[in-house]
């Protein structure tokens, strides 16, 4: 544990620091010594340490001050008090103001030793911790949209004003326009942050199983459930629940969705004990929930309860401005995930995406990209590395033979527009169940 480990031994007496720096230093560790503040300052301004054993009556600058110094150049710097019976409040005081602990004198090198060990821990998990929290902050900030149009700043803008809050979100947008990536936003640029985020596709499950996955179920609660598991809601304490496709929940979820809104109180299924979380919702649909609700499909309070904060997200289509940028993120993303020198799109092949109407939006555009570098000779991409499916539609001749991937996106793509987005009604048609329409939709980049 001691290795790279580094202290500085700040005390008046040499032979306190001389017998200190003699047991340390077969222990591993890297020691310097300091007879005065003045001296210490000048040893941090020129290295770093770890640990300081520092005494507090000292001629000049007293440890009491200096330990005030030592903290302005290193906030995290572990600071151990070595004092005398006399001033063991004053010790006390230091530690008030960071010292991590005190020892008195005459010192025990054993029970320093254990001091020592147990603050290099310390100073090593707030390293550790500081670390996590700034890679949070990277993971996903506002700048990760990406976007120059008035519609992209705009959203940006929103996203900015409702982080700070903890209402409830909804994000309306058709298939692909980056709804879930809004909500990550929201997410890691609130004070949740350092909390989980957690996703349900609602559209992706019968309505048992989102309720099991929102409020956890007890062993025995139906079938299947041989074990306790913990819902989603209980598992985003302090944290984001973000409900994607909300407009599919049933009836019963939704008035349970409603009263653990309200309340941040729930049941398990099949149990008793009631559960409290602290969470956000953050909800999602690329359907028109104001005409469920005039329908009676959807709840009125429930759309309310979900609809605190509202954010369309327009479609590719009506931000083309936002075609080159995107299409150059993606390039260097996918680029330097293959390892490939890549270095943008030429011209004739930008002005040609541009053009398209991208009925699969943000995704479609990204997975042609994705199959452009893959296929792609770099430097630059060209109108034949892009897959002649991305964009647009075309109706093949009679005679044609497509690979029966295609035939499937599309046939599933004409049930959808026969029954103007219509999740149910489409599986009905195709004769499937409504989780393999959305896994569909979603590996297909269609448009519904």
């Amino acid at each position: 544990m001691t290795d790279q480990v580094s202290m500085l031994i700040v005390d008046d007496e040499p032979s306190v620091r001389d017998p200190l720096m003699r047991w340390f230093v077969p222990e591993g560790y890297r020691v310097e010594t300091a007879a005065n503040g003045l001296e210490a300052l000048d040893k941090l301004r020129d290295s770093s340490f770890d640990v300081v054993l520092l005494d507090i009556k000292m001629p000049g600058m007293d440890g009491i001050e200096l330990q005030q110094r030592l903290k302005e150049i290193d906030s995290q710097l572990a600071i151990i008090i070595m004092t005398a019976y006399a001033t063991v409040d004053t010790a006390v005081q230091a530690m008030k103001q960071g010292a991590y602990d005190y020892i008195t004198k005459p010192v025990d090198p054993s029970d320093l030793s254990r001091l020592v060990r147990n603050a290099v821990v310390q100073r090593r998990l707030a390293r550790e911790n500081l670390s996590l929290k700034e890679g949070i902050r990277s993971l996903m900030s506002i700048d990760e949209i990406v976007g120059e149009s008035p519609q992209t700043q705009e959203i940006l803008k929103v996203i900015h004003t409702v982080a700070e809050t903890d209402v409830t979100v909804m994000i309306q947008g058709a298939s692909g326009t980056g709804k879930e990536l809004v909500a990550m936003a929201i997410h890691f640029n609130s004070r949740r942050r350092y909390f989980p985020l957690i996703t349900i596709n609602c559209g992706a499950l019968t309505d048992t199983l989102v309720e099991s996955e929102l409020f956890g179920h007890e062993r025995g609660a139906f079938t299947g459930a041989q074990y306790r598991r913990k819902g989603k809601l209980e598992l985003a304490d302090k944290g984001t629940v973000f409900l994607d496709e909300i407009g599919n929940i049933g009836p019963k979820t939704q008035m349970d969705l409603l009263r653990v809104i309200e309340t941040k109180r729930f049941t398990r299924l099949g149990g008793n004990q009631v559960v409290e979380a602290d969470f956000r919702i953050i909800s999602a649909t690329n359907s028109n929930l104001e005409d469920a609700v005039k329908d009676g499909a959807f709840r009125e309070d429930l759309y309310y309860r979900l609809n605190v904060f509202n954010i369309q997200l327009p479609s590719l289509k009506e931000r083309a401005s936002d075609i080159p940028p995107l299409v150059n993120h993606f390039v260097r993303k996918f680029a330097m995930a293959m390892n490939k020198p890549f270095t943008g799109v030429d011209p004739q092949t930008m002005e040609w995406l541009q053009q398209q109407t991208w009925p699969g939006n943000v995704r479609e555009l990204q997975n042609a990209v994705e199959r452009a570098v893959v296929v792609g000779k770099p430097p630059l991409i060209t109108l034949d590395d892009i897959p002649r499916t991305s964009g647009w539609r075309t109706s093949s001749a009679p005679d044609e033979i497509m690979p029966l991937v295609e035939v499937e996106k599309r046939h599933i793509q004409l049930a959808l527009e026969k029954t103007r987005g219509n999740v149910s009604v489409a599986a009905q048609l195709l004769g499937v169940d409504r989780a393999t329409i959305y896994n569909k939709i979603k590996k297909y980049c269609l448009s519904y």
